[in-house]
């Protein structure tokens, strides 16, 4: 895969020092506007990359790049994704994917029609731990219910009280908690639980009107999963999953687990014991799981972003229908997410 990474932010110094050391990955092109040329000119030098532009469609018109991937503000993702298919170019899209399921199936029409790929970077699906999450599942017997927070407080948050709002708090740009940073959430529950029937979000709004954290409510057969974001306050981050034979709970924040711990009914030992209160509780076993380290929470993603690209055999392609699939179902949930809470996007 012969990669342009679009931007100069912190995404993309992140997304540079994730493949820098992967073969597999040719670094070829950086792309920034014409105010930000030294920073991508900086970036060119620190990573031996070879082209630098600051005219998107002169880009994709003479790269030797074959991927692009875009590290810009939410609302860039749409125009800008859009553009590189046209010009045959696979797209690896910074999450969330686009604030519109309209253009998220128009996007993905158009990869299929020019026989490319397109693909939301979200790091979860592409991590160890979840691959762990999903084989320890049906220990947990018939679920009842879920509980995921992701809470950390915005280092623009100070200046959002001073009514300075940044684009990640600016709903012009399409920013906010359940875009930003409850998606990750969502997509957890997509993952393990699957396509949810309906989707309820109650937000706490700013002055501008974006949503400064909110907890959203997922509707399946039986259960409830509860999906907390904050950006204005802080909480120990987690996913619990409790079913009526155990539960299992990955700590720390889900796009950078610590580790998975599951604790479930003891089939062989059939006796009760009595817990730290006193109650007669049932025998359980514990199972802790901790991710392999790895050299940085982006890397796999890339790694199997470029498998697909490159191969492309019966395999990949099923993978990439899978991941174009759950991206296309998470869109379809924050819309409605946004829509029951009155968040207002402008649609361009």
């Amino acid at each position: 895969m012969k990669l342009a990474f679009i931007g100069t932010g912190k995404i993309v110094h992140d997304a540079l020092g994730a493949v820098k050391d992967e073969a597999q990955i040719e670094k070829t092109a950086v792309f920034a506007r014409p105010r930000s040329l030294e920073k991508a000119q900086a970036l060119a030098r620190e990573h031996n990359i070879g082209e630098v532009w600051t005219d998107y469609d002169e880009l994709l018109q003479k790269t030797q790049a074959d991927t692009v991937y875009i590290g810009l503000i939410n609302s860039a993702h749409y125009p800008y994704a859009k553009k590189a298919l046209q010009q045959g170019k696979n797209v690896i899209l910074e999450k969330p994917f686009t604030p519109f399921l309209t253009e998220a199936e128009e996007l993905m029409a158009l990869a299929k029609e020019r026989d490319l790929c397109i693909f939301e970077a979200i790091t979860v699906l592409h991590s160890d731990i979840i691959r762990e999450m999903e084989k320890n599942l049906p220990k947990l017997g018939k679920l009842r219910m879920a509980l995921c927070n992701y809470s950390q407080y915005s280092s623009r948050y100070d200046d959002y009280l001073l009514g300075k709002a940044a684009h990640a708090f600016d709903p012009e740009y399409y920013g906010g908690a359940l875009y930003d940073i409850n998606v990750y959430n969502i997509h957890y529950c997509l993952t393990l639980l699957g396509t949810s029937q309906a989707a309820a979000y109650h937000a706490n709004f700013g002055f501008n009107g974006i949503d400064t954290s909110g907890t959203l409510v997922l509707t399946y057969p039986g259960f409830y999963a509860v999906c907390t974001g904050a950006k204005d306050s802080d909480s120990p981050c987690f996913i619990q999953i409790q079913g009526e034979k155990g539960w299992m709970r990955l700590e720390g924040k889900p796009n950078s687990p610590a580790r998975l711990v599951t604790v479930y009914v003891n089939e062989a030992d059939g006796t009760l014991v009595r817990d730290a209160s006193g109650a007669m509780v049932r025998s359980t076993l514990t199972e802790t799981y901790e991710p392999r380290p790895v050299p940085h929470r982006m890397t796999q993603e890339f790694l199997d972003f470029a498998a697909i690209i490159d191969g492309k055999s019966p395999e990949h392609r099923k993978e990439y229908q899978r991941l174009s699939e759950e991206t296309l179902a998470v869109v379809r949930i924050l819309e409605q997410a946004r829509e029951s809470a009155g968040l207002k996007f402008p649609q361009a």
